[in-house]
């Protein structure tokens, strides 16, 4: 069925991928409708069975309204049923690796994001504080405080859920600093990760990053002082409504910037290991996750939906026409990704 326009849907500005796909909208020129998450109006929209955000009101095969609630399913819905300003490259290879790397950034930076936030004093301070506004702020000091309290326990009871404990913060941390230390130089050679126009991917990671550079104070403070390029471009990718692209603005994989190698190593680095691990817990029955990373132990709880993701990629991969895999393999053999797709 066709778009409804304006497109409506719900979310929060604390939410990263409601403000990836805020972004997506304002970029693409696609007319929407947003909800703010406790609305009255939200409230009366169908309901999603897992309540996650941001929720999309998009029409069913029959023509009426559902719920929907995956971003990276979305984006794609989107590219068949609005013309103009894609967001997914042409060349099959480069969207595969559009794809790869948003993915690490929903399923692997967000681990950087709800870290930062439910482990420092000060970032708990705020999101507790300021969240909770966000579903509503005419109310009572008091109601407000008890708000912010019950959430910020939910969410540091969830730790151990994205996988942040005493052993594997360090990791997580260390591996959002070289993310940003290889982003900055990456930032320095051209404005977007896959050439002069925004993809997915560019989307995916400003997403996880308005909430780490420029909303939870530590990785806000950090970012601010070792990526100043990252941090203004969290700024810029806001809103792109008047970015005009051009269809020759993709870099090819041929003449990509040598400073895309670091950023897949970063991806290879830390990624595939808990994506495998997760998988084969699940396939397994197993009641954790075990993984080594960066020659620490990595223990998570399984997670069903990153081994959807894991098996998404593995379909992509499979379905590239022989010459676009071809021009990918080096890509993801130099940076240590290629086991994910055997």
């Amino acid at each position: 069925m066709a778009l409804q326009i304006p497109v409506a849907f719900s979310g929060s500005p604390g939410s990263p991928y409601t403000r990836k796909m805020l972004a997506v909208l304002r970029y693409r020129h696609i007319p929407y409708r947003f909800l703010p998450s406790n609305s009255f109006t939200a409230k009366s929209m169908p309901q999603a069975r897992v309540p996650l955000l941001p929720t999309f009101y998009l029409p069913s095969d029959s023509g009426e309204l559902e719920a929907v609630t995956d971003s990276s399913p979305i984006i794609r819905r989107l590219e068949r049923e609005a013309e103009g300003r894609s967001v997914i490259p042409d060349d099959p290879a480069l969207a595969f690796l559009d794809e790869l790397i948003e993915d690490y950034a929903d399923e692997w930076l967000t681990k950087a994001m709800f870290h930062y936030r439910w482990v420092y004093d000060a970032d708990i301070r705020k999101a507790a504080a300021i969240l909770p506004c966000w579903s509503g702020y005419s109310v009572p000091d008091a109601e407000l405080a008890q708000r912010g309290q019950v959430f910020s326990q939910r969410q540091i009871s969830r730790l151990g859920v994205v996988g942040s404990n005493a052993v594997t913060g360090p990791v997580i941390e260390a591996s959002y600093r070289r993310f940003l230390a290889a982003f900055e130089a990456h930032l320095a050679q051209q404005p977007f990760l896959l050439g002069t126009r925004p993809a997915a991917s560019d989307f995916a990671v400003f997403g996880q990053l308005s909430q780490l550079a420029q909303f939870d104070p530590t990785p806000m403070a950090l970012t601010a002082e070792t990526a100043p390029r990252v941090y203004a471009w969290v700024s810029l990718m806001e809103d792109l409504s008047g970015l005009e692209p051009s269809d020759l603005a993709w870099t090819t994989l041929a003449a990509a910037p040598a400073t895309l190698a670091p950023l897949l190593a970063e991806i290879g680095r830390v990624y595939p290991p808990v994506m495998l691990a997760n998988a084969q817990a699940l396939a397994t029955g197993a009641s954790e996750v075990a993984a080594e990373v960066d020659g620490k132990p990595w223990v998570q709880t399984p997670f069903p939906y990153q081994a959807k993701c894991l098996k998404w990629l593995r379909d992509s991969h499979a379905a590239l026409p022989p010459a676009a895999r071809d021009q990918v393999g080096p890509f993801l053999e130099q940076a240590g990704l290629a086991g994910m797709f055997i």
